[in-house]
Protein backbone atom coordinates (compact mmCIF):
# COMPACT_ATOMS: atom_id res chain seq x y z
CA UNK A 1 0.00 0.00 0.00
CA UNK A 2 1.28 3.48 -0.70
CA UNK A 3 2.70 5.66 2.12
CA UNK A 4 3.53 9.58 2.01
CA UNK A 5 7.33 10.06 2.52
CA UNK A 6 6.15 11.93 5.81
CA UNK A 7 4.36 8.82 7.19
CA UNK A 8 7.78 6.97 6.55
CA UNK A 9 9.88 9.62 7.97
CA UNK A 10 7.29 9.31 11.19
CA UNK A 11 8.16 5.24 11.35
CA UNK A 12 11.49 5.82 11.00
CA UNK A 13 12.57 8.78 13.18
CA UNK A 14 9.75 7.88 16.01
CA UNK A 15 9.02 3.91 16.05
CA UNK A 16 7.77 3.47 19.40
CA UNK A 17 5.46 6.49 19.11
CA UNK A 18 4.21 5.40 15.65
CA UNK A 19 3.84 1.32 16.54
CA UNK A 20 1.91 2.60 19.99
CA UNK A 21 -0.76 4.90 17.09
CA UNK A 22 -0.51 1.47 15.02
CA UNK A 23 -1.80 -0.15 17.96
CA UNK A 24 -4.51 1.80 18.87
CA UNK A 25 -5.78 2.17 15.33
CA UNK A 26 -5.80 -1.98 15.51
CA UNK A 27 -7.75 -1.81 19.00
CA UNK A 28 -10.44 1.04 17.83
CA UNK A 29 -11.34 -0.79 14.80
CA UNK A 30 -11.39 -4.35 16.66
CA UNK A 31 -13.88 -2.61 19.42
CA UNK A 32 -17.38 -2.65 17.31
CA UNK A 33 -19.40 -4.51 14.67
CA UNK A 34 -18.79 -2.68 11.43
CA UNK A 35 -16.47 -4.63 8.70
CA UNK A 36 -13.55 -2.81 7.30
CA UNK A 37 -15.21 -1.27 4.01
CA UNK A 38 -17.62 0.45 6.56
CA UNK A 39 -14.99 1.17 8.77
CA UNK A 40 -12.84 2.96 6.00
CA UNK A 41 -15.94 4.85 4.76
CA UNK A 42 -16.67 6.21 8.02
CA UNK A 43 -13.04 7.14 8.36
CA UNK A 44 -13.42 8.74 5.42
CA UNK A 45 -16.07 11.16 6.26
CA UNK A 46 -14.07 12.02 9.28
CA UNK A 47 -11.63 12.88 6.97
CA UNK A 48 -13.62 14.86 5.13
CA UNK A 49 -14.90 16.78 7.97
CA UNK A 50 -11.11 17.58 8.82
CA UNK A 51 -10.30 18.54 5.82
CA UNK A 52 -7.12 16.45 5.33
CA UNK A 53 -6.26 16.10 2.46
CA UNK A 54 -3.98 12.85 3.51
CA UNK A 55 -6.81 11.36 5.46
CA UNK A 56 -8.96 11.50 2.85
CA UNK A 57 -6.78 9.73 0.15
CA UNK A 58 -5.46 7.34 2.46
CA UNK A 59 -9.25 6.07 3.38
CA UNK A 60 -10.34 5.87 -0.29
CA UNK A 61 -7.54 3.54 -1.02
CA UNK A 62 -8.39 1.70 2.06
CA UNK A 63 -12.00 1.43 1.33
CA UNK A 64 -11.68 0.30 -1.96
CA UNK A 65 -9.21 -2.57 -1.36
CA UNK A 66 -11.78 -3.69 1.30
CA UNK A 67 -13.90 -3.76 -1.57
CA UNK A 68 -15.97 -0.17 -1.83
CA UNK A 69 -16.58 0.81 -5.47
CA UNK A 70 -15.31 4.29 -6.64
CA UNK A 71 -19.32 5.33 -5.68
CA UNK A 72 -19.62 4.10 -2.64
CA UNK A 73 -16.44 6.61 -1.98
CA UNK A 74 -18.06 9.05 -3.76
CA UNK A 75 -21.67 8.86 -2.13
CA UNK A 76 -19.48 8.97 0.93
CA UNK A 77 -18.01 12.25 0.44
CA UNK A 78 -21.45 13.31 -0.88
CA UNK A 79 -22.77 12.86 2.59
CA UNK A 80 -20.32 15.51 4.04
CA UNK A 81 -22.08 18.02 2.51
CA UNK A 82 -25.01 19.60 4.76
CA UNK A 83 -22.83 18.43 7.41
CA UNK A 84 -19.14 20.59 6.43
CA UNK A 85 -19.73 22.37 3.34
CA UNK A 86 -20.00 22.67 -0.52
CA UNK A 87 -16.17 23.75 -0.69
CA UNK A 88 -14.88 21.06 2.14
CA UNK A 89 -16.82 18.30 0.22
CA UNK A 90 -15.75 19.30 -3.33
CA UNK A 91 -12.05 19.64 -2.11
CA UNK A 92 -12.58 15.82 -0.57
CA UNK A 93 -13.83 15.14 -4.08
CA UNK A 94 -11.17 16.27 -6.30
CA UNK A 95 -8.73 14.51 -3.69
CA UNK A 96 -10.64 11.39 -4.21
CA UNK A 97 -10.62 11.37 -7.39
CA UNK A 98 -6.99 11.62 -7.99
CA UNK A 99 -7.18 8.57 -6.05
CA UNK A 100 -9.65 7.01 -8.22
CA UNK A 101 -7.40 7.89 -11.18
CA UNK A 102 -4.52 6.86 -10.42
CA UNK A 103 -2.54 10.76 -10.19
CA UNK A 104 -1.57 10.63 -6.82
CA UNK A 105 1.23 8.06 -6.77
Amino acid sequence: MYLPKVYKNFQDHFPEVFNDFKKLGISTRQAGPLDEKIQNLVKLGIAVGANSRGGVMSNTRKALAAGATGEDVRHAVLLALTTTGFPNMIAALSWVEEVLSGADG
